[in-house]
Parts: structure tokens; sequence; C-alpha cells
């Protein structure tokens, strides 16, 4: 009997000690998982930091979409009436280019090689205005500035052309 009893405290021991190294072993398993889990401050403050970039980034896409869509466009009624006006200009630029190049040739009248090139730089202009318009058809971009630079450029070629006839009469 003293050796059942013996056994039987062994086994006893034996099953309590596996109890508390099981025991040990998962209370380091969590302790463990609990420290690895929390952060320092500074992988807290370097997160929070990569965050607010982000947001910041997100904030500049935003900001490039609204842009992007503010950018209005001509209704095609605006557009088709602007068009046969700014169309209309450019022929009558025409028209006094091409007198102007006759009055050259008419016999006569002495004009100088200045004079000459300067009827070609409005020439080269007058076709870039006619370009510009077909872009713009093409490939609409913000009407606004368009409208604005156009107008700005055949109010300048028109002027060009006045001050070109006004010089070669004095």
């Amino acid at each position: 009997m003293k050796s059942t009893i013996h056994e039987f405290k062994k086994n006893n021991l034996l099953s309590m000690s596996k109890k508390s190294i099981f025991i040990l072993a998962i209370a380091t398993f969590i302790t463990g998982f609990i420290f690895t889990g929390c952060k320092s401050n500074s992988d807290k403050e370097a997160d929070a930091i990569e965050k607010v970039q982000d947001a910041e980034d997100n904030l500049d896409v935003v900001k490039d979409d609204i842009n992007k869509d503010a950018i209005t466009k001509a209704n095609d009624a605006e557009w088709q009436t602007y068009k046969e006006e700014a169309n209309k200009t450019i022929s009558e630029n025409e028209a006094r280019i091409s007198e102007l190049k006759n009055a050259i040739k008419k016999p006569g009248k002495t004009f100088d090689a200045a004079y000459a090139k300067s009827i070609d730089v409005l020439e080269e202009k007058n076709t870039s205005l006619k370009i510009k318009i077909s872009e713009y058809e093409n490939n609409q971009t913000d009407w606004e500035s368009f409208k604005r630079e156009l107008n700005s450029d055949m109010k300048g070629l028109g002027q060009a052309l006045k001050d070109l006839t006004v010089n070669n009469k004095k």
C-alpha cells in the first residue's frame, strides 16, 4: 500500500508540476502578447504623423478634382455664337491684310521691307487665331480664360492693323 500511496503522491506531484509549467507558459505568452501589442509613444506619434500626411495628400487630390470640375466649358449655343463672331473678325482682318498686300504691289507707291514684313507678321497672327479657335473646338478647356485670351489677341491684332494703315498714310 505504501507503494501505491507513494506512486499516487509522485503522480500527483508530476501532474501539479505539469499544471504549473502549463500555467506559467500561458501567463508568459499572455504577458508577451500584451507587451508586443502595445506601442511606444514614439511609434504612436510616427503613425499619427503618417496618417496626417495621408490625409493632406487626400485633401490635395480632392482639391485638384474640385479645380478640374470648376473649369467651365462653353455651352454649345454660346460657343457657336462666339465662334461665328470670331471668324467674322478674322475674315475682316484677312480682307485688310489682303488690301495692304495689294497696296504694296501698286505702282507709284514706295513701301519698305519693314512694312512688308509687318504685314506678314500680322498675317501670321491672324492665322494663329484661326488655329486657336479650331484647337479649342477639338479640346475644350477653361472657357472664360480662352475667351479672354482670344479677345485680347484679336483686339491687339485689330489695333496693329489700324496702326499700320495710319503709319502708312502719314
